[in-house]
């Protein structure tokens, strides 16, 4: 299997199929993650299309983002972010994403599956939300995940640890209302 970076410098040096593989690879991963910030599946096509196209046509070299998913991600987070502010949509709202994470590797991948669905997910700040979402149903590392949040790999793991801490407090919370029932 061709590496993102691969396929993106085939594209630059003219093999247009190669942006074919990387938008199959991520679009409907990016419309997905765009709709936690916009709640409207057709802005977020529209802008998942948007931040393609800016690659696309700058056509030049990301060693500096740490990965071409990274760069894409952040570049589709600053035009969500942008159409936010000029339309005033409430910040990332991951609670109606697909909740389906690529790996299932990962331990902690389950225990933000059933909070989730037991609704505790809304009630994390929204840093936390979207650093858990990128580095767990993602799949990126925590440099990548700070990247495209434009912070540092310390405060992205400061917020996945906090963002699990207040999950872990939500699960116990929970156990403990419904042993009263």
């Amino acid at each position: 299997m061709i590496s993102d970076e691969m396929a993106y410098r085939q594209y630059l040096d003219g093999q247009e199929q190669a942006a074919d593989l990387l938008v199959e690879r991520y679009g409907d991963p990016l419309v997905y993650y765009l709709h936690g910030y916009l709640q409207d599946l057709h802005e977020a096509e529209d802008l998942m299309i948007e931040a393609f196209s800016q690659l696309f046509a700058k056509a030049r070299p990301i060693d500096g983002a740490g990965s071409f998913k990274a760069y894409l991600y952040k570049t589709a987070r600053n035009l969500a972010l942008r159409h936010k502010r000029k339309h005033r949509i409430p910040f990332l709202r991951l609670e109606e994403l697909p909740f389906e994470p690529q790996s299932d590797g990962l331990a902690d991948t389950e225990l933000l599956r059933s909070e989730r669905d037991r609704q505790g997910w809304e009630q994390l700040k929204a840093e936390d939300r979207e650093a858990l979402y990128l580095v767990y149903l993602e799949d990126m590392s925590y440099r990548s995940a700070a990247a495209v949040m434009g912070k540092s790999v310390q405060q992205v793991t400061n917020l996945v640890h906090r963002g699990k801490k207040s999950l872990k407090g939500i699960l116990e919370r929970e156990r403990f209302d419904h042993a009263g029932e």
